[in-house]
């Protein structure tokens, strides 16, 4: 059933690039920055393989992600700045966010926010996400939209160039990529649940020690 829509997925991105060119390329960027998980890890790597048929520019097509990626991180974090604060201060604490934390992650993107962007982009998976908590935590736009630009760029660069050197054989790159995409999606999973158990047991200790 994932290979079929993994398939699927795959031949969307290369019709919609290959009949729109570097439109194409920017329009399915901006998809997987405004968080919705469409694969840059076949996005560029294609238009890499184009790179070498001769049909695309290396720089242009590079240029042409990274302007995609701010477009679509724009939208999300519009969406995170207009109601995404408001959401997580009433329903937060349904999925274990409390008020504070999002204080917290006010001043973290206050301080480490730019650098917090850049690295984020260079990231399979967070990169799809970031755009939302600095929304949220209201992130200045300019830095915000310098690191996401040059972030995006670079890792638009890198997928590309692979898959220029690939050439015909782009897609073999998919599999090292899904297995270092897993890696992260891992990491996540594995803390996010130590998250959720330290608040559960702090939640479940609370009244032992009001009774005390």
């Amino acid at each position: 059933m994932i290979e079929k829509i993994f398939a699927l997925v795959s031949g969307f991105i290369i019709a919609t690039i290959s009949s729109l060119g570097y439109a194409g390329v920017a329009m399915m960027m901006a998809i997987e920055s405004a968080c919705i998980p469409l694969p840059s890890e076949i996005i560029m790597p294609f238009s890499g393989y184009l790179v070498h048929a001769g049909r695309f520019d290396l720089q242009l097509v590079a240029i042409a992600g990274a302007i995609g990626c701010l477009l679509g991180s724009y939208i999300a974090y519009y969406v995170g700045a207009s109601g995404g604060r408001w959401l997580l201060l009433h329903y937060g604490r349904w999925i274990l966010i409390a008020p504070h934390e999002i204080e917290l992650a006010d001043r973290f993107f206050d301080r480490w926010g730019g650098p917090a962007v850049f690295v984020s982009r260079l990231l399979p998976v967070v990169r799809t996400f970031i755009a939302f908590p600095a929304g949220v935590s209201r992130m200045r736009l300019l830095p915000f939209t310098i690191y996401t630009l040059v972030g995006s760029y670079l890792w638009c660069l890198a997928l590309a160039y692979a898959g220029m050197q690939a050439g015909h054989h782009w897609e073999q790159l998919a599999p090292y990529f899904h297995r270092f995409n897993a890696v992260i999606g891992i990491l996540i999973v594995a803390g996010a649940a130590i998250v959720v158990y330290n608040r559960v047991r702090s939640i479940m200790s609370a009244p032992a020690h009001a009774g005390e």
